[in-house]
């Protein structure tokens, strides 16, 4: 067995039930799990012979964060669209799209996860729909594995084209039939229950305007059988909220209610035009809800009601959510943006910094059904990163590492630990040579764009 210790940090943030810092803070890992959490004056001697050691001196340690909402496609066409709401914005993108295939979906999987990876996540879902010219979800499985992140894949769907009155063409759609299909292939090949478990698989259908009822019942009954979690969007725009009240005639909280679409195997994107009494049943059933605050912003969507949801019970987590609606995937600057965004209606306490880690950590463990992850306590897996605080972006705000990490530029981690493994060490990623990588990311997506 293999061990590392990580001592001397500046403060080490748990994340634990009682909110616990500890300056001077060291832990423990073994193997893949945590061992030990405390003091660095507290270490046994034979702690500090451990196989590796890390001096954190100069950081703030904590536990990897968790984003709940994504889709690892659309780096490959970020910045277009730009003054688009989200229905205009499909309509541009999804021609483009169409001309993905396998590559495609893995070489922006693993564009994705880099940034993520960067930026202080460790474990993230994917939201993947559209699969045009053989792209399967083994291919960001794939990309997901070589770059080591703990990865949810969630099987998404469309099968509402616009011949039967959806929103997407129907030449990115697929038979419901083979949605379903493909579903339980991937539940039977990947799918791993148990804890620590580094890859999940989820099912998704996209969406109330591109699948039918038929197969948001069909996918959650089929989740159901196998154990395994739910995930859509829900109640995003105003747009949505008109067609599902002209097509099925219920708001889309109340639609997803019907279709047996709430429970604690559930997680909505986004939840902005929830009602009070929406809010009342989310928390009642566990439903939880992905908050994605910079892709609400760029397409005008609207202000989640984050601190209602909290208050009321509601598993809430954050999302960065496609890179061609955030045009980012950087997890600690959505941290951020919830903490700001939430502030404009003139309450400079709705979110505090502590509050958007913990939506960051402990949130988004919780929206994703895992008690292993999202905090440093014994028995949790090995999943830790670490900011050096001697750097231009933080000088004159260390004396408060905690606020330092949320109301400061966000910055890239110093220290990740994945599983156990490190993965990123002095600010370098090492499963990844980003620069060839990214020639190969341009080209993909050059040809995407001008349709090559």
């Amino acid at each position: 067995m293999s061990t590392l210790l990580i001592h001397n940090a500046d403060l080490l943030i748990t994340m634990n039930d009682a909110g616990e810092t500890i300056p001077g803070g060291a832990l423990l890992i073994r193997d893949n799990v945590v061992e030990w959490v405390g003091p660095s004056s507290e270490l046994l001697p034979e702690q500090r012979q451990a196989g590796r050691v890390i001096d954190a001196s100069g950081k703030v340690v904590l536990p990897g964060l968790v984003n709940t909402h994504h889709h690892f496609y659309q780096t490959l066409t970020r910045a277009m669209a730009p003054n688009s709401v989200l229905f205009d914005w499909l309509k541009t993108l999804y021609p483009i799209w169409a001309r993905m295939d396998g590559e495609a979906v893995y070489v922006s999987a693993l564009t994705a996860m880099a940034e993520l990876i960067l930026s202080g996540c460790t474990t993230s879902s994917d939201h993947l729909y559209l699969f045009p010219n053989g792209a399967r979800l083994d291919d960001e499985i794939r990309a997901a594995q070589e770059i080591g992140m703990r990865f949810h894949a969630a099987r998404g769907s469309m099968s509402l084209g616009e011949s039967q009155g959806g929103l997407p063409p129907d030449s990115v759609t697929e038979s419901e039939e083979a949605i379903l299909k493909d579903s339980v292939r991937v539940i039977e090949q990947y799918h791993d229950p148990e804890r620590y478990a580094m890859l999940r698989v989820v099912l998704a259908p996209c969406s109330p305007f591109s699948v039918t009822p038929e197969l948001m019942r069909e996918s959650a009954a089929l989740a159901r059988s196998y154990g395994v979690t739910l995930h859509t969007h829900i109640a995003e725009t105003q747009d949505e909220e008109k067609f599902c009240l002209e097509h099925f005639g219920a708001r889309p909280a109340e639609y997803a209610e019907q279709l047996d679409w709430v429970g604690d195997d559930v997680w909505w994107a986004h939840s902005i035009f929830v009602s009070d009494d929406e809010i009342v049943k989310m928390a009642a059933t566990q439903t939880g809800a992905a908050h994605c605050p910079s892709s609400n912003m760029r397409l005008a969507s609207g202000i989640a009601p984050v601190p209602q949801m909290m208050r009321a019970g509601v598993p809430v987590g954050l999302g960065v959510d496609g890179s061609a609606s955030n045009d980012s995937s950087h997890l600690l600057a959505e941290a951020r943006q919830a903490m700001l965004l939430q502030r404009l209606p003139g309450d400079p306490a709705a979110l505090t910094g502590s509050q958007a880690l913990w939506l960051a950590t402990r949130g988004g463990a919780s929206v994703l059904r895992r008690d292993d992850i999202g905090q440093l306590a014994p028995g949790m897996a090995a999943d830790v990163i670490a900011f050096d605080l001697e750097r231009l972006a933080y000088a004159g705000a260390t004396h408060d590492p905690l606020n330092t990490l949320v109301f400061c530029a966000p910055q890239q981690v110093d220290l990740s630990i994945i599983n156990g493994r490190v993965i990123v060490e002095d600010g370098e990623l090492r499963t990844l040579d980003i620069g060839p990588h990214v020639e190969r990311h341009i080209a993909i997506s050059r040809r995407m764009i001008r349709g090559e």
